[in-house]
């Protein structure tokens, strides 16, 4: 029975996490004779070490943004600065690292963080490890921790990033596909029916933990005669019981959602999206064709996100000194604003090669040699370069 093993980094919740779980579904889904495996190296390594950088990860970015973007960019960010960033904890990890494979013994490796990846590539250039691995990256740029040499399949965001590791770092084009940044397929391609345009429906997103800073337009949200509002607060049991305790009609607030059939639902009902630029809620956004407004950001990883859809003209960057709800009426209710922007969502799904879970399963199966690969379209043109 062949086993994939698949590492993102740390316990919580995340993207990195997201991506795993929506793989893991699609492999179950389609394929038979599968082990599923999902493991934090960080945690393996020492669980107080994991709490202790959690906590103080999530503290760097509430208190000081400004230093973590600088830190980020300088340190993550900057090609020549990845092995003066890592050199000091490397050899403890890369043990590690042996010690799991050599514990799971996996027939394949996804990794959906850039630290795992970066590990396993230094072992496969010392001839330590052979095991396929594949990259699959979730934000729409490729930050400088990424391990490339000896990695054996990338799941690319864009074409963009396509041309910049085949031109950077010299990958070859074929073991490169552009499958966007995965989502569960469970958030379907389905067009909804006609949604309400007179009083549309706006969803507010801020990840798991909630989008605290929409309380700064709070007054806006009350006072509405616009917009309907969903408020998805995450774990954030303080902004849910703020806004319940408004008791409007036109504003809805709710709890994490587990379920991904109600948050396909969801996104269905709703006229735009108000979210930070994270990989998979914009992900899901654009795979749904909802209009993207980004009200804050967080420092780092969603900064450089935020550039790269601004400059493809996919979201709208809303300016906190101007009125909220006035911004979004102005864009929604504008012909030629939102026909430009349907444009740019059309260009973005065109470039990407492989995004149906099956075809997803298919190159997971043939680099593992679980199984011949079925004639699937993309695949008969990839089976003889991967």
């Amino acid at each position: 029975m062949k086993k994939v093993l698949f590492l993102p980094l740390f316990r919580m919740q995340s993207g990195h996490h997201q991506v795993a779980e929506a793989l893991m579904d699609m492999l179950e889904k389609h394929s038979n004779g599968i082990v599923l495996k999902k493991v934090d190296l960080i945690s393996y390594t020492n669980n107080s070490l994991e709490k202790m950088l959690t906590n103080g990860y999530l503290k760097w970015i509430r208190y000081a943004p400004e230093t973590y973007d600088l830190a980020y960019k300088n340190l993550f960010y900057v090609p020549s600065s990845r092995e003066w960033a890592l050199k000091w904890y490397q050899p403890i990890f890369l043990r590690k690292m042996e010690q799991l494979i050599a514990e799971e013994n996996p027939d394949l490796i996804v990794c959906t963080h850039g630290f795992p990846s970066y590990l396993l590539s230094q072992l496969k250039m010392k001839g330590k490890c052979d095991i396929p691995i594949i990259n699959v990256y979730t934000d729409y740029f490729i930050n400088n921790v990424w391990g490339t040499q000896g990695i054996d399949a990338h799941f690319l965001p864009s074409q963009e990033v396509k041309e910049k590791l085949m031109n950077m770092r010299h990958i070859p084009k074929q073991r490169m596909m552009v499958t966007g940044i995965p989502v569960h397929e469970e958030i379907t391609k389905i067009a909804s029916e006609q949604k309400n345009s007179n009083r549309p429906k706006i969803l507010i997103s801020g990840g798991n933990s909630g989008l605290g800073g929409i309380l700064n337009v709070a007054a806006e949200l009350k006072s509405s005669i616009e917009f309907d509002y969903v408020v998805l607060c995450g774990n954030n049991i303080k902004l849910y019981d703020e806004i319940d305790s408004w008791n409007l009609a036109h504003i809805k607030p709710l709890t994490y959602i587990t379920s991904r059939v109600e948050m396909n639902k969801l996104y269905e009902e709703v006229n735009a999206i108000v979210t930070k630029p994270g990989g998979v809620t914009i992900s899901e956004a654009l795979r749904k064709r909802l209009p993207i407004f980004v009200h804050s950001m967080l420092p780092g990883q969603e900064a450089i996100n935020l550039k790269y859809l601004k400059e493809q003209k996919l979201v709208f960057e809303l300016n906190q000194k101007w009125p909220f709800e006035q911004q979004m009426k102005e864009t929604l209710k504008n012909q030629e604003i939102m026909e430009k922007w349907n444009t740019s969502i059309e260009s973005y799904h065109k470039e990407i090669e492989l995004d149906k879970p099956e075809g997803i399963v298919e190159v997971m199966k043939l680099i593992i040699d679980l199984e011949k690969a079925s004639e699937f379209p993309y695949m008969t043109s990839q089976t003889k370069v991967i």
